[in-house]
């Protein structure tokens, strides 16, 4: 597996890279159990591993879109490890290794049915409903007089339901608790992760020029140890300003630069589909799914500072689960 080690200046996305991994179906060995999660197919193991392969599927107000971007799989599952590594010292996480561009192995852990998502500004989920009137967002009393994408007086957290299916719903802490999804000292703990993996990762984004407006973390539980689960600090699961001219575009009630998904989002908007009963997916064109690719390529790159390299296969499954099962035959042996 070679990367195409030329620096991709244009994002020129040839015939061959153009073929999406939109699912799996592979047959691991010790495997127990499969999930098909919105973006990433989740093999658990009887030795305790869980495989996860982010594939090329592309989500929007909890829906999967109809198609596949290609090299998004990739380019979250690198920014994930990046992040999951450089934050490992202040949040334990549950990585073991990463051996294909796609795939990350790791601690099998319980979940709580929770995800904790953090704002440092009121933009995106929280914007909307602002500008709707509402002044209390999962139990968090917020500050009259604000414009989208202000900065908060201090980062608030108003974690969501994780559904299976469906819609995720806002929820308060106080109802957490009280529900038993997560009991209140468990929670304390990973609230204060929360605080803290954002913190580190406001500070690493600040050194690549950026903002880390709002982003959401998934715990869970192995060997009674709480760990960080999933991915954090993708394009996905956060929002990214480019801190130069923030204050500037502020005061001028300009729209910001961002880093994020949320282009997709807008995207779909305008095109009158929010994922509500009845609403159309607009139309996929050839063209806009390379804009897609080459703008998370793009973020890839302003994210974690590194060239992305696109690797080259005939079969990227077979590549896949070559890497896989390599990974298992030397962690079985060890």
């Amino acid at each position: 597996m070679k990367p195409i080690t030329k620096k991709i200046k244009t994002y020129f996305i040839v015939e061959f890279m153009m073929k999406a991994v939109t699912e799996t179906n592979f047959n691991l060995p010790g495997q127990t159990h499969f999930y098909k999660g919105k973006v990433r197919d989740v093999y658990t193991l009887s030795n305790g591993l869980l495989v996860m392969v982010a594939t090329d599927r592309i989500s929007a107000f909890d829906v999967v879109l109809p198609k596949g971007i290609p090299h998004k799989g990739q380019v979250l599952n690198q920014i994930a490890s990046h992040f999951l590594a450089a934050t490992s010292s202040i949040v334990p996480n549950w990585v073991i290794a990463s051996p294909d561009p796609m795939v990350t192995i790791g601690k099998k852990c319980e979940p709580f049915k929770v995800e904790m998502v953090i704002r440092g500004y009121l933009a995106g989920h929280a914007w909307r409903e602002y500008a709707a009137g509402k002044r209390r967002l999962c139990g968090v009393q917020l500050p009259d007089g604000l414009k989208e994408n202000d900065a908060f007086p201090e980062p608030i957290i108003t974690p969501s339901t994780k559904a299976e299916v469906g819609h995720d719903e806002d929820i308060s802490e106080q109802a957490i608790i009280e529900s038993g999804l997560v009991d209140a000292n468990a929670y304390q703990q990973i609230k204060r992760y929360t605080q803290q993996v954002y913190k580190a990762g406001v500070e690493m984004a600040a050194k690549r020029g950026l903002i880390l407006v709002d982003t959401k973390y998934e715990f869970g539980t192995h060997a009674g140890k709480i760990l960080l689960m999933d991915e954090i600090h993708t394009p996905d699961s956060s929002r990214y300003f480019i801190k130069e001219g923030y204050e500037e575009r502020q005061k001028r009630g300009e729209p910001q630069r961002q880093l994020s998904k949320e282009f997709v989002r807008q995207w779909l908007i305008q095109n009158n589909f929010q994922g509500k009963q009845g609403q159309v997916v607009p139309e996929m064109t050839e063209s806009w799914v390379v804009e897609i690719s080459n703008r998370y390529i793009e973020l890839f790159e302003k994210i974690t500072g590194s060239d992305f390299q696109i690797y080259s296969s005939e079969d990227v499954l077979k590549r896949i689960e070559k890497n896989i099962l390599h990974f298992l035959n030397s962690y079985s042996e060890s």
